[in-house]
């Protein structure tokens, strides 16, 4: 038998006082709020008394750092996948806005074909990765359930595609919010989105979440 229940866990909020569009850059860690946050998840599924029996985990440092409740409450040892990774992107290490924009016209080129998108890693290719490390994550263990910590837009492109949302997308009206939690289980041989949940919603107010892709 495979996993019960996959649960698709976002990092929390990151320390980024510039505002760039950190993407796959190193060395950008959790905030204090963050790391609260990533505590909330971790007891989220904690007091669903669901057990859980493997841990996967994006190689990027603000992920690992989100994984951290849940080897201590799981007792587990985080398996880095690559598969959950951040999308690469051009704007990597740069503030984009309209006024960015404006001074730096060459970079309208990169929004050239929104709908690929042309700035970054194409749609359909992170749908294919996400859905690979999931079908694996359910085939890893022969009961109770698995986490893995990743990204908001991989998130986001698994639940379009489960649910049979167009892919292309306006990033302001993603539902993945910093530590939320997506969870799928297999339904007749179909990956189905079962729960969505906001651990850390209370803090969200006043946090900061614009280094995403």
């Amino acid at each position: 038998m495979p996993a019960d229940r996959v649960h698709l866990v976002r990092h929390g909020e990151v320390f980024n006082p510039r505002g760039v569009l950190y993407g796959r850059l190193p060395n950008f860690a959790l905030s204090e709020r963050g790391q609260q946050m990533a505590q909330l998840a971790a007891e989220e599924v904690n007091s669903q008394q669901r057990p859980v029996k493997a841990l996967f985990v994006s190689p990027l440092q603000r992920t690992r750092e989100s994984a951290k409740p849940f080897e201590r409450a799981f007792g587990l040892t985080p398996l880095v996948d690559e598969r959950l990774i951040e999308p690469f992107n051009v704007f990597e290490g740069m503030r984009v806005s309209l006024g960015q924009i404006l001074i730096r016209p060459h970079l309208l080129f990169h929004f050239r074909k929104p709908s690929a998108p042309s700035w970054g890693e194409p749609y359909e290719q992170i749908v294919s990765r996400m859905r690979a490390v999931v079908a694996e994550a359910f085939d890893s263990v022969a009961s109770g359930d698995v986490v893995l910590v990743s990204h908001q837009l991989p998130i986001w492109m698994l639940h379009s595609s489960v649910a049979g949302i167009k892919l292309p997308h306006n990033p302001s009206k993603r539902r993945c919010s910093l530590s939320s939690i997506t969870s799928f289980e297999m339904q007749n041989g179909k990956l189905a989105e079962v729960s969505y949940l906001e651990p850390a919603k209370k803090l969200l107010e006043h946090a900061t979440d614009e280094g995403a892709v």
